[in-house]
């Protein structure tokens, strides 16, 4: 095998022996899922950059003793970067990529090639200490691998194969890569947050514009909460409202609630009127609530609709409408006065009215003022997918999903271990203190004996 860094620097001579340079770099066509190396850049005297077809004028290479081209100096022709080819060295290595198999986000120390022939194929990059001690001194690489095993604990190369890996800024040459493997957008939107969490906020912007909208808005539900926030405050303001207005209602007013207050009207203001009342009507109420937690996107449908007329509202819902459940059965006031399962739906005949197959003695609901831990409790208590939250009167206001309700349990737990940490951060903290009082006490009794 063949690594970049050592290619690197490597003298390249004519077919009678004459020096015409050093290697600086070479260039791979990126339509392949294992590139092969297209171009050799060299710098020849004075430190003039030359480019030359792989194909055409490489003889033979060597790690140790160079490249040999197959013609005289004065048949070699010059040729230029191709658009769609990429230097390795200028626009990988070093560079931050995401490996798309192991979901995070790492550094290229360097870059391994394989020999088929006269040509080299990229397999991939190695992102380990062996590639970063490789780059600064090939005898370091060595020395280090070599005590790691006398100790018995060997230092293994960790190489993200190619068609595993994924550039995180698309303009570091104006090339936009086209490798036939899974792309960074192509992940799951939790997996695509993982990634972006670990970035910091000018990267997190760049890969951001590579996500179409819908996959944006699901990339930011799945944030870490104190991210989201902040992530959306340095978003372009009508970025920002196209992300939160494609959100679910509840997953976007939570959102809105750690924004500073201009920023949530002017994005509120942006996004369309249906969306933005949504989540106003969200934010009226209390964060750890019954209200503050719930979703207003549900089925509902009159007591008197048939089973056929609800089977069309549920066909006419959006193709990123949340999974429905149960469809909740409402009165001419809008008051809710049963529900009916899908089992039910689809096991009873299209004419039969929603009021003759809807549960409603058993129907458990709660009040929007509800502790949303209490809430929690008794969705997992009796075993429901989503639990309806009505005002005092009766009339519906949303529903609290098992999402919902798991979310809630986590920040929960998430909120009792960080107490924790701090309680016992604060009596470490005390109990220095207590000492240095001590210590004091005891050096001014010393020194007054």
């Amino acid at each position: 095998m063949i690594y970049l860094s050592r290619l690197i620097g490597k003298p390249v001579v004519d077919c009678e022996g004459k020096r015409l340079g050093s290697v600086s770099d070479v260039a791979i066509s990126t339509g392949e899922v294992f590139p092969r190396i297209t171009s050799l850049a060299f710098l020849g005297p004075g430190k003039t950059p030359f480019m030359i077809s792989w194909r055409k004028f490489v003889e033979e290479f060597d790690e140790d003793d160079g490249i040999k081209l197959k013609l005289p100096q004065p048949q070699i022709r010059f040729s230029y970067l191709q658009p769609d080819e990429v230097l390795l060295a200028r626009d990988l290595l070093n560079r931050q990529i995401v490996d798309t198999q192991g979901l995070k986000v790492v550094r290229v120390n360097d870059l391994k090639l394989s020999q088929y022939g006269n040509q080299l194929r990229l397999l991939g990059a190695e992102v380990g200490i062996r590639g970063l001690l490789r780059g600064l001194a090939g005898w370091l690489e060595k020395f280090v691998v070599g005590i790691s095993k006398l100790v018995k604990h060997p230092i293994q190369e960790q190489i993200i194969a190619w068609n595993y890996m994924d550039l995180l800024d698309r303009d570091l040459s104006k090339v936009q890569l086209s490798v036939t493997h899974k792309r960074l957008e192509e992940l799951h939107p939790a997996d695509i947050a993982d990634i972006l969490e670990q970035l910091d906020p000018q990267q997190r912007a760049n890969v951001f514009k590579t996500l179409d909208e819908n996959q944006a808005s699901e990339a930011v539900a799945e944030m870490e909460d104190e991210i989201q926030a902040e992530f959306l405050e340095d978003l372009d303001e009508h970025k920002a409202s196209k992300v939160l207005g494609n959100m679910d209602p509840d997953d976007a007013a939570e959102i809105v609630r750690d924004l500073s207050y201009d920023k949530a009207e002017k994005l509120l203001r942006l996004m369309g009127m249906e969306d933005a009342t949504d989540i106003r009507r969200l934010l009226g109420y209390k964060d750890g609530t019954a209200g503050g937690m719930m979703t207003t996107q549900y089925v509902a449908v009159q007591e008197d609709d048939t089973v056929n007329d609800t089977i069309d509202v549920i066909r006419k819902l959006d193709e990123d409408h949340p999974p429905v459940h149960y469809i909740y059965v409402l009165d001419k006031s809008k008051c809710l006065v049963g529900a009916v399962s899908l089992k039910a739906l689809a096991l009873n005949n299209g004419n039969t009215q929603m009021k003759n197959i809807m549960i409603h003695d058993d129907l458990i609901y709660v009040s929007p003022d509800e502790p949303e831990d209490e809430v929690s409790e008794d969705i997992f208590k009796y075993d429901l997918t989503a639990m309806p939250v009505v005002d005092e009167h009766g009339v519906l206001l949303g529903i609290v999903t098992t999402e919902d309700a798991w979310d809630a349990i986590e920040d929960d737990v998430v909120e009792k271990k960080n107490f924790t940490w701090a309680k016992r951060i604060g009596l470490i903290l005390l109990g220095l203190i207590l000492l240095a009082l001590y210590t004091l006490v005891i050096i001014y009794f010393v020194k007054g004996f």
